[in-house]
């Protein structure tokens, strides 16, 4: 469970509320009480319960002073409405992060090259921790956090193009370490305000520093890491496999670690199964290819597989999907130079047919294995 920083301990009377969960596991608590209560007034309807007015005064009472404490701490959605909302305003962020970050660097474009030099330094310097300071602002006056984390995105975003404009002023050779001071930014970013999004753009470079490295080791330049896409792929395992890693705070963020790592690793292997040129492997690039389209199957099944037995429904998606495509892509190179569009696309149709009555039984099979 998620151990809330100082500025979010604000339960005042609401003895109910756990002090040790995180904002996620509160709406999970919340929509569990919603259930709980549409559940009992089905039973009593149905004449298959029945409280004492005592019990039902209790259970409402405890439950009240429970979402109260939970609204007061975190901000929960209480309604359908209000989740709808709260997406709404997520996405408002993220998109609202990237159009002030496009704002940050066109305004550098526009003026910067009429500005001195030590004017130029100075501006560098202060303006991310200028920007720093809006977050922790935001953060002490949001429990939600919209807020404060798209400005922790324009604070990464303004630090890239800082690192960058640095480079270029004092003619640093550059490298592949400028990814890893971004992502070192991110992660305490990250962790210290429990921001997701900033998270990912942090391991995103951390990725990024990880397959230029190992690209220069193979003699590649470092910005040609891409061109080795197994490189990525072993940074999206070793995602994957942090997300065990022990800690409260870390635990948050463990969703974030196996999902992301994951799609880095099955967007790998479909890379490979049509470029095989890509690999370090020495056998010929379609023997290549057909490994991996193999490997893609089993990999995506295998995850489907996990995240049915360990309970991740966002695993059994990610597989399922990839699974999916992997799939109609090699029936688009099979058939659709031969065979007529009507019949390739209704053969697909069957297929999707199929697959939905296989992955019926299967989940059939899940209910009789899971009590």
């Amino acid at each position: 469970m998620e151990a809330l920083p100082d500025r979010q301990q604000q339960t005042g009377g609401y003895a109910a509320v756990d002090a040790a969960i995180g904002r996620d596991d509160a709406q999970r608590r919340t929509d569990r009480i919603a259930s709980f209560r549409q559940e009992l007034s089905a039973l009593e309807a149905a004449g298959a319960l029945t409280l004492s007015d005592e019990q039902k005064g209790s259970v409402a009472a405890y439950h009240t002073e429970l979402l109260a404490g939970l609204q007061l701490q975190f901000d929960v959605d209480t309604s359908g409405a209000a989740r709808q909302m709260s997406l709404g305003m997520r996405i408002v962020s993220f998109l609202g992060a990237l159009a002030l970050s496009a704002a940050v660097f066109f305004f550098f474009y526009r003026f910067w090259g009429n500005l001195g030099t030590g004017l130029q330094v100075g501006i560098l310097s202060g303006a991310p921790l200028l920007i720093l300071a809006g977050v922790e602002f935001a953060a002490r006056r949001e429990r939600t956090l919209y807020f404060a984390s798209l400005i922790s995105l324009v604070v990464f975003a303004a630090f890239v193009l800082n690192l960058s404009m640095f480079g270029q002023i004092f003619t640093i050779t550059p490298s592949q370490n400028a990814f890893l001071v971004w992502g070192a930014l991110a992660l305490i970013l990250a962790y210290t305000y429990h921001l997701k999004l900033v998270l990912v753009a942090g391991l995103t470079s951390l990725m990024g520093y990880l397959a230029a490295t190992v690209g220069t080791w193979s003699g590649i330049y470092w910005l040609s890491f891409g061109e080795r896409p197994e490189n990525i792929m072993i940074a999206g395992l070793i995602l994957f496999a942090a997300a065990w890693l022990p800690g409260s705070l870390h635990r948050y963020f463990a969703g974030v670690y196996r999902l992301y790592g994951l799609l880095v690793v099955l967007l790998s292997l479909l890379i490979l199964s049509h470029w095989g040129a890509g690999s370090y492997l020495t056998f010929l690039p379609k023997q290549i290819e057909h490994g991996y389209q193999v490997a893609s199957f089993f990999v995506a099944a295998g995850v489907i597989w996990f995240g049915i037995r360990g309970g991740f429904s966002h695993m059994v998606n990610l597989g399922s999907t990839f699974f999916v495509l992997n799939l109609y892509t090699k029936f688009f190179d099979w058939w659709w130079r031969w065979m007529p569009k009507y019949l390739f696309f209704l053969v697909l149709g069957g297929i999707a047919i199929g697959l939905l009555l296989l992955l019926k039984r299967m989940r059939g099979l899940v209910r009789e294995v899971t009590p």
